[in-house]
């Protein structure tokens, strides 16, 4: 019966071969990975069996005469074998009935997301005549469709769906898709599944394959991992640490909210609390989202330390787009190994398969990434039930949730949650800042309400509320006065006369270009100060970054007299302690972030030993009593008026101003809520136009989300897409583009980086090293390079077509630093906009 089933060929045959591996083969050898994948999940045995059979099936459109003569003769198909597999399904329905039972609509749902396993639902209607030509495609293959059918029965006898009902079919449809390609990735993989020709019965193919599988799944990084009960930490926990050890969890699914001050330890006491969760069952692993790539850098360092004592041999990857220049993340991959089998339950590992794909990273035990890599999943991108699967085994820890509270972004996290605990996930959110109405929509997610106003908090959504913490023994540096400047010649001389003092300062400011100005200004002072914003390219950036935490960072030296200059990067990518600081008005969570980094580690560097007697906050902005028109800001800020919203401005300055000191923690829940709460004063009546705009812009915003986040109660196939992830953005925000500046060398152009140990010489990694993102506005009146340029074509000519659009190739003039008129580099103050009449800056 078997003979003509083999016939029909799942790909074409390797290079140097014509060895054509049989469909069956391809559908046995991932059933035998979905095995493997599905032993550690929830599910009743006879439902394992059936999902491991369906996604077995996920390629039953190959048994088709159409899919043959695509890979014998390059014949183009006219309905991809995805789409025929499903239409397949759903003409066998009675036959599948008879075996797997269930609702019709139950495995109606699940055929169209085992099809999906490409990353997009099929589309093709299910009534009418492109579904009965999607039929006439198989022709002959029909038959041998049919016997693989009657053979998977034999082989899952016990599957069955008829726990199923309507409601789980749809919820699991999400689920699913991803399920299957993570099986169909591993079970394609030739190094582990080789191509073989025809011989073995199914049975006996099937075992094989069932010993390659576990093999297979172990090595790539999926294997699946348990929880250890062994302490994280050697030094004496913190009141919020400790009462994360006692605080009640509820049953099932729980979601947990840490709100506390800056320097509180809250990721070690999220990292307690998810080895609590991870015990008690709620999850087999971790995903730390953070806000931006410099700060998932950050937490995976940390992370690393730890999760070896949580987990018994984890993997553990990093996601974001720059993943592959983190030396950390990549000597992670190359010098670890998968294949032995005395890897020590501490060990931490990774894997090149885990590291080839931020899709992939989401597999891992532990992944450590942008919150953006996580929003995905709620999207309806390609790939996006991929990044769900990876994620519904994990405990989701979201670090700085305040920063995600505007509202495109909050309604994709509200979403996100939402799916995570459909499917059992527990979560724990991070935060310094949260307002209260925020808090009360995150722990909705969980049938959770606000409980208390108290500051610091531990809440459990549906559970107990923790507000009261034993003392701190640790110094601690106090309130923090707050004072206005008014103009900046005040901050400089400020500046200028406390770094005379030998005090480490500050000087966060909202734009890059009033970054650079000041700088300027106080180079001219004879103050050395260093500059940190985003349009360094990264190579750059790295050492700047790397610099600054040897002066300034927790074990920082040679501090006395530093001073820098920086945007809103330092608010939380860098461990940073300053003795003074002076800062351009902001909307009151950030300042209270940026607050976080004055006086920080007193137990290093208590008051006595401290070259300024007390820390204060010197705020430059505009009299909040003195509004004149619709631009207050205009002249007090230069081009950082425009980066926050006017009407959180005002308030902060007129809540901060009267108050006059920052206290922390018992006075930050009013201070925050006096401008991001219900209890927000009104603005001034010649502001009102500016909080209309915010209004406006909001529900645009908040309607867009809507938009664009899937529908998920109605199921996969109906509200799936498999778009471009660039059409449904995670955030929004003004277009940008990528720079990648060069040098000139006698060889030719060569990367603005230059090689060191970190990258051994690679010089694609050289190349990306030397990127940097703008603007579009900023650039769009100026003459760029010419990228048709003999020069510049050389380099690129080898891209792929979107990196050659989107990627703008930038030589360096030396020692000048021109890139064209108006545009400027230098490894000292980065990319330098300037009017042909100016000087440059």
């Amino acid at each position: 019966m078997m003979q003509s089933v083999m016939e029909w060929p799942a790909k074409s045959p390797l290079p140097d071969s014509d060895v054509e591996h049989p469909a069956l083969y391809h559908l046995l050898d991932v059933a035998a990975v979905a095995e493997v994948l599905i032993e550690p999940f929830p599910f009743s045995p006879p439902l394992k069996q059936a999902f491991v059979a369906l996604v077995g099936l996920h390629d039953l459109g190959k048994f088709s005469e159409s899919f043959r003569a695509m890979l014998r003769e390059g014949i183009a198909q006219e309905f991809r074998h995805w789409e025929l597999t499903e239409i397949f399904l759903y003409e066998k329905d009675e036959y599948l009935e008879e075996w797997l039972g269930g609702e019709e609509d139950v495995r109606r749902c699940l055929y169209a997301s085992i099809a999906g396993h490409h990353g997009r639902p099929p589309k093709v209607s299910l009534q009418g005549d492109k579904y009965d030509e999607c039929l006439e495609q198989f022709g002959e293959g029909a038959e041998s469709a049919s016997e693989v059918l009657e053979l998977f029965r034999t082989l899952w006898p016990e599957a069955s769906l008829a726990e199923l009902n309507e409601e789980d079919a749809i919820r699991l449809s999400w689920w699913l898709p991803g399920f299957c390609t993570a099986a169909d990735w591993v079970g394609s993989n030739t190094f582990y599944f080789p191509p073989l020709a025809p011989g073995l019965e199914p049975q006996v193919y099937l075992e094989k394959a069932r010993e390659t599988a576990r093999k297979a799944v172990q090595e790539v990084g999926l294997g699946s991992t348990s929880a250890r009960d062994e302490a994280l930490f050697s030094f004496a926990l913190r009141p919020l640490q400790t009462a994360c050890v006692d605080v009640p969890l509820p049953d099932g699914p729980s979601l947990v909210i840490l709100e506390a001050e800056t320097g509180a330890g809250k990721t070690e006491a999220a990292l307690l609390l998810a080895q609590r969760m991870a015990l008690a069952g709620k999850g087999r692993g971790l995903f730390f989202a953070l806000p931006t790539m410099a700060t998932a850098d950050a937490m995976f360092e940390r992370v690393k330390q730890s999760i070896g004592k949580m987990f018994d041999k984890p993997t553990l990857t990093l996601a974001h787009g720059r993943a592959g220049l983190s030396v950390p993340f990549q000597d992670l991959v190359l010098g670890q190994s998968r294949t032995g089998e005395d890897v020590p339950h501490d060990k931490v590992t990774s894997s090149a398969w885990l590291a080839h794909d931020n899709r992939r990273a989401l597999l891992a035990d532990v992944g450590v990434g942008t919150i953006d890599q996580a929003l995905l999943s709620v999207l309806p991108v390609r790939f996006q039930t991929l990044r769900h699967y990876g994620l519904s085994s994990k405990i989701i820890v979201v670090d700085e949730v305040h920063e995600m509270g505007e509202p495109y972004i909050a309604q994709e996290l509200v979403a996100l949650l939402k799916m995570h605990r459909a499917m059992g996930g527990s979560a724990i959110l991070l935060t310094a800042t949260l307002p209260l109405t925020w808090r009360e929509k995150l722990l909705a997610t969980y049938g959770g309400e606000a409980q208390s106003y108290a500051y610091p908090a531990i809440t459990v959504a549906g559970g107990e509320a923790v507000t009261a913490f034993a003392a701190d023994e640790r110094p601690q540096k106090g309130s923090v006065k707050v004072e206005r400047l008014g103009t900046m010649d005040e901050a400089v001389h400020y500046l200028t006369e406390c770094a005379a003092k030998g005090a480490a300062c500050v000087w966060v400011r909202n734009a890059v270009d009033d970054a650079i100005a000041a700088v300027e200004v106080l180079r001219q002072q004879g103050i050395e100060a260093r500059l940190l914003h985003a349009r360094f390219a990264l190579c750059d950036r790295k050492r700047l970054e790397q610099e600054v935490l040897s002066r300034v960072g927790r074990d920082g030296t040679e501090r006395d007299g530093f001073v820098l200059v920086s945007t809103q990067i330092v608010e939380a990518s860098l461990d940073l302690d300053f003795d003074v600081m002076v800062s351009d008005l902001a909307p009151m969570g950030s300042l209270i972030q940026r607050v976080g980094r004055l006086w920080r580690h007193m137990d290093r560097r208590p008051a006595a030993n401290r070259p300024v007697p007390a820390p204060i906050l010197k705020v430059l902005s505009p009299d909040p009593a003195v509004i004149e028109g619709e631009r207050w800001l205009q002249g007090a800020l230069g081009k950082g008026e425009w980066v926050y919203p006017l009407p959180d401005m005002w308030r902060t300055a007129s809540v901060l101003f009267r108050t006059g000191q920052i206290e922390a923690p018992e006075g930050l829940r009013s201070l925050i809520e006096a401008v991001h709460g219900d209890e927000a004063e009104p603005v001034p009546p010649v502001l009102e136009n500016a909080e209309n705009e915010r209004w406006g812009k909001d529900s645009a915003a908040n309607n867009l989300a809507c938009l664009n986040i899937v529908a998920l109660g109605d199921g996969y196939r109906k509200a799936g897409n498999g778009a471009d992830d660039a059409r449904y953005p995670t955030r929004l925000g003004d277009e940008t583009r990528t720079l990648m500046v060069a040098r000139y060398t006698e060889a030719g152009l060569r990367p603005w980086a230059q090689a060191d140990g970190s990258t051994n010489g690679d010089e694609k990694a050289l190349w990306h090293l030397s990127e940097l993102s703008v603007r579009v506005a900023k650039v769009a009146h100026l003459e760029l390079p010419d990228q048709a340029a003999p020069a510049i074509q050389a380099i690129k000519k080898d891209w792929p077509q979107w990196r050659q659009a989107s990627v703008t190739l930038c030589p360096v003039q030396e020692p000048e630093g021109d890139i064209c008129a108006g545009l400027h580099y230098d490894r000292d103050n980065g990319l330098v906009f300037y009017n042909k009449e100016d000087e440059k800056r």
